[in-house]
């Protein structure tokens, strides 16, 4: 049975899935299976045309982020160290996605795509920085 028409495209959202976090225990385990399943299904549904591709933003600051315990420290930690010295938003999500969706998109599949103002390619913070 068919779910969707061909030359489609389907978008997950992930987080921070190759990194161990304070706290984040089983959902990074989920988050890396979850990776791994975008790219199986890019190579299995590729031939139908059919994109897959998954979304990792950083942190966001919402009201469901707000019952992170840690989340005002994980804001500032990763204003502090992206490349980019800001917090992502909605907009900054919603763009991304708008564009992996689209035809824009076509060539794209089977990739995670960071939309967290360039921490996931810090590898070590600036001793400056750190006080």
């Amino acid at each position: 049975q068919k779910v969707m028409k061909p030359n489609g495209s389907m978008i997950t959202l992930t987080y921070e899935s190759t990194k161990a976090i304070p706290n984040y225990n089983v959902m990074g385990v989920c988050k890396s299976a979850l990776e791994a399943s975008v790219k199986y299904l890019a190579r299995d549904l590729g031939a139908k045309g059919i994109r897959v591709n998954a979304i990792s933003a950083g942190p966001i600051k919402t009201l469901a982020a707000s019952a992170i315990g840690d989340a005002k420290f994980l804001y500032k930690w990763n204003e502090d160290h992206s490349f980019l010295k800001r917090n992502v938003d909605i907009h900054d999500v919603g763009n991304s996605a708008l564009y992996l969706l689209s035809d824009l998109a076509n060539g794209v599949t089977g990739e995670i795509h960071y939309v967290d103002a360039g921490y996931n390619k810090v590898g070590m913070p600036d001793p400056k920085n750190i006080s």
